[in-house]
């Protein structure tokens, strides 16, 4: 699960300046609202053919562009961005090992969200709109619960290693 943290993380070119960018609130949740768009995007295909990789295209230069745009927070202190350092502190854990209880809690949550795109591209395939949606949804709830989990992480690290504790502002 970790390679395909650090697979997105090198695929979105993620430096220091973009990580603060993407710890702004807005940033975080218009990354959350893009999901139902690219879903529509890809189901899309099902009417117009290929030509949904327009849309699809459009919306993976907007999740690239995203956290480069926005300004970095005043304050780390809201849940979003507090669920953006966390995963900075998650993906650094071999500089700074985290408790062993959030990577297992946080394998866990990957799996169901990797299940439940397996489910969404399964009905994409079979052109079964329930088992699409319900696959997205489910991505959604993980990823969302995964967040959650990373605001803890952050949270509890940041009392640890001073390096977070620099980020808390």
């Amino acid at each position: 699960m970790n390679a395909l943290f650090e697979f997105i993380a090198a695929l979105l070119q993620m430096d220091e300046r973009v990580w603060e960018r993407h710890a702004n609130p807005w940033s975080v949740w218009t990354r959350f609202a893009t999901f139902p768009f690219l879903m529509l995007s890809f189901w899309s295909a099902h009417w117009i053919g290929w030509y949904c990789l327009a849309p699809i295209a459009l919306l993976a230069l907007w999740l690239w562009l995203n956290p480069r745009i926005f300004p970095p927070p005043a304050s780390t202190q809201s849940w979003a961005s507090r669920a953006v350092l966390g995963e900075r502190v998650y993906l650094l854990r071999v500089m700074h090992p985290v408790p062993v209880e959030h990577t297992n809690v946080a394998t866990l949550l990957g799996t169901g969200s990797a299940l439940g795109m397996l489910a969404a591209v399964a009905g994409l395939i079979a052109a079964e709109p329930f088992t699409f949606v319900a696959g997205g949804i489910a991505v959604v709830i993980f990823k969302l619960w995964f967040a959650d989990r990373m605001v803890w992480l952050f949270d509890e690290m940041s009392e640890k290693v001073p390096e977070y504790r620099a980020w808390r502002r």
